[in-house]
């Protein structure tokens, strides 16, 4: 219940991200508390990410509170030191794919209509600049919480453009380990633990050279990392022949 949660928050100084855990394993009544606890980081975000105060009788609050809870659900050690940095990046997607199927629906709805001029009702151009800045506003911060992730395993993004495998072969060989550890959850484990690869076991799976895994770790650490977090447009850099 509520009390046991935050006597555990407060009175042991458990970190929030242990109490997250904690909840996942609770009953529904303990986590509707903690979304309530939680509400004003829920309207916060949500209203710095629309621009604008948002009260909690509008659509948009009503999505924060969703993601908010998604990003309970989802939460675990892959996702980074910080949960509330994990649960902003989850309001952010859910929100962004709101405005986008909201700005579809009402020029739809005008087309619809019969509208003579369309644009003075719904400026589509000033709203697809809005959503590009929008996009790159959270492209960087997407970015910064990956930095943060990669500074776990002593990595920088800046020495990943040398680390990066050339050929294309190579970056195939790579990609079939990083499928192979981002679904095996003891591999995974050993990763976010050690913060090194699993290169016994790996050796086991994968027909490539212990000196060629050890040449591109940081390429490999790299790519579970994007491989297992929720980022919207790392993700992109998966994507084979990419």
């Amino acid at each position: 219940m509520l009390l046991t949660i935050f006597q555990t928050l407060y009175k042991r100084k458990e970190k929030i991200e242990d109490i997250v855990l904690t909840i996942q394993q609770s009953s529904s009544k303990e986590l509707d508390d903690f979304i309530i606890q939680y509400s004003p980081f829920i309207s916060k975000t949500v209203s710095t990410i629309c621009g604008r105060y948002i009260t909690n009788k509008e659509d948009e609050y009503s999505i924060g509170l969703s993601a908010f809870h998604e990003a309970i659900k989802l939460y675990s050690y892959k996702k980074g030191a910080s949960f509330l940095t994990f649960a902003k990046l989850i309001i952010k997607r859910e929100l962004i794919d709101y405005f986008r199927k909201e700005s579809k629906y009402q020029l739809l709805t005008l087309e619809q209509n019969g509208s003579e001029d369309i644009h003075k009702q719904y400026d589509d151009h000033v709203y697809s600049s809005y959503i590009k800045n929008f996009d790159e506003f959270n492209r960087k911060e997407e970015i910064i919480h990956f930095s943060e992730m990669l500074k776990q395993f002593g990595i920088s993004l800046e020495s990943l453009v040398d680390v990066s495998p050339k050929h294309e072969d190579t970056r195939e060989h790579i990609f079939s380990v990083v499928d192979i550890i981002a679904s095996d959850e003891e591999m995974l484990a050993f990763l976010y633990k050690k913060k090194k690869l699993p290169m016994n076991k790996l050796e086991t799976k994968v027909n490539i050279s212990r000196k060629t895994l050890d040449k591109h770790r940081k390429y490999i650490i790299a790519m579970c990392i994007i491989s297992v977090n929720d980022y919207i447009y790392l993700q992109n850099y998966l994507k084979r022949g990419s």
